[in-house]
């Protein structure tokens, strides 16, 4: 399985934004972005000429990194997106929101996506019933995720619920039993993720 394995904070530091994508740590003052705040690599400090094109460049790559995506994945849910009916860019973050390991980590069952994929990838979360160790598998509203029964990462899970301030108000989620449920597909102001769609779009339109 292709993996991105550039290092977290350079990725977060490169977009200017925390894309908390090493969990705890991003709520710390160890987080490379409160002590870093510039681009990575011998030229961070120098100036960027903006072009409408690196504006779209960046808003793409952004997205991309806070959903822990490859270019090829990305660009495949874009084009399901494109398909569908409705706004593209909001049916875009819908289908990202929408993936097992995203969902883990909105209900607070994982302190990051990565963290969420390896716990999704060693069969510790139960859909309906049905074991899935699949992280881009896509949730539908109605859908009940559990933690495994004996779970050898009960604790860790329960540890992450900790670190959870609230959970959207598309989803439900029981801490106590580590039960979340999907009331319905989440509208775009319920969507924190800090991307400007529409770029992305034209990027991909041309």
């Amino acid at each position: 399985m292709a993996r991105n394995l550039e290092p977290r904070c350079k990725q977060c530091r490169r977009e200017g934004l925390k894309l908390f994508l090493k969990g705890e740590r991003c709520l710390t003052e160890k987080c490379a972005v409160e002590r870093r705040s510039y681009p990575p690599g011998e030229h961070g400090r120098g100036r960027i000429k903006q072009s409408e094109y690196l504006l779209q460049l960046r808003e793409k790559q952004k997205a991309r990194r806070y959903y822990g995506l490859l270019e090829k994945q990305f660009r495949g849910y874009y084009e399901k997106a494109a398909r569908r009916s409705g706004i593209t860019g909001e049916n875009l973050l819908r289908l990202l929101e929408a993936r097992l390991d995203n969902v883990v980590t909105r209900l607070g069952f994982a302190s990051s996506r990565a963290q969420a994929r390896q716990l999704v990838r060693h069969g510790h979360f139960h859909v309906n019933g049905r074991r899935v160790n699949i992280p881009s598998y896509q949730i539908k509203p109605e859908d009940v995720i559990a933690v495994r029964s004996g779970s050898s990462a009960e604790q860790l899970i329960r540890d992450a619920t900790d670190l959870t301030a609230s959970v959207p108000g598309w989803m439900q989620a029981d801490h106590e039993g580590l039960t979340g449920t999907i009331l319905r597909w989440p509208e775009r102001e319920e969507i924190d993720t800090q991307v400007q769609e529409s770029l992305i779009v034209e990027l991909y339109s041309k």
